[in-house]
């Protein structure tokens, strides 16, 4: 249980940093696409943090779960070994119903594959599978009682969270980015005319947190006015063929003078890239 809740600690932990920017690329199996489309969908933050970083937490205390009986010597450890396989059962009961809840979201909602996700889950499953088999249960009416217990708890918990994710995506419509709320300064309204007249493009995917974020820097009405490329394949207005041919890997993409720069970039520094001389926010 220990090495396996460290493979799980080391996935989630490698996709929170990449959420963070601390990472570069990930190399995913299957596609980075579907990585990043499930990573960075609606579904991959809780709270203002990547999901991951709730999931590396979890093995966390697994890890520390499964070691601590084996490093522990005299009356402590025979204390703590029940305790500990307690712990365990309910903890992997919780992964796994929550981990099985995602894999439903991931092929019905997003309809995208994700390698990192399918390994926490089969993760999460066999963590549950060893917890049962190795824990010398004295009470199977108690082993049974607790896990369902815990098992509908978390059920009904993830549902009601994947539920209330879905519902502004339900009303904006399927492939259509979040709506900018921010107001844009007439700064901010003059920099995006001057990006769209002299051909600047940024290539986009609706479901891409950081483009949103890009867009809200300028605003409503500023980002209006971007030369904007939908690259996901089941984006509204889709352009994937465009983004193919330019090779664009990461999003936001911004084409500036015929140069592909990735990133948020500050309205500051969009003016610099594109020679713009007026006032910038």
């Amino acid at each position: 249980m220990a090495v396996l809740a460290t493979i799980g600690a080391i996935d989630t932990g490698a996709i929170t940093l990449k959420r963070w920017g601390l990472l570069g690329p990930l190399s995913c199996p299957g596609g980075a696409e579907g990585c990043d489309k499930v990573l960075n969908s609606a579904w991959g933050s809780i709270f203002g943090q990547p999901l991951s970083l709730f999931g590396w937490l979890a093995y966390g205390a697994v890890l520390l779960l499964a070691v601590l009986p084996l490093v522990l010597r005299g009356d402590s450890r025979a204390a703590l070994a029940q305790r500990s396989w307690w712990a365990l059962l309910l903890l992997s009961t919780g992964m796994a119903v929550f981990s099985l809840l995602l894999m439903g979201v991931m092929v019905l909602k997003i309809q995208a594959f994700c390698f990192f996700c399918v390994l926490s889950a089969t993760l999460s499953l066999s963590l549950l599978v060893i917890s049962l088999v190795g824990g010398e249960w004295e009470d199977r009416g108690q082993l049974v009682f607790r896990a369902v217990i815990v098992a509908l708890l978390v059920g009904m918990v993830g549902l009601g969270w994947a539920a209330s994710v879905d519902r502004p995506a339900a009303v904006r419509g399927a492939g259509v980015p979040p709506l900018v709320v921010a107001t844009s300064s007439p700064e901010a309204i003059a920099l995006a005319e001057h990006l769209s007249r002299t051909g600047a493009v940024m290539y986009t995917a609706y479901w891409c947190p950081h483009c949103h974020e890009q867009k809200e820097l300028f605003g409503k009405e500023a980002s209006a006015k971007l030369g904007l490329v939908e690259c996901a394949a089941d984006g509204q207005n889709s352009q994937k063929s465009l983004c193919d041919t330019k090779a664009i890997e990461g999003f936001p993409t911004w084409e500036i003078n015929g140069k592909l720069d990735s990133g948020v970039k500050s309205l500051a520094d969009l003016g610099r890239l594109s020679g713009y001389a007026g006032p910038v926010p």
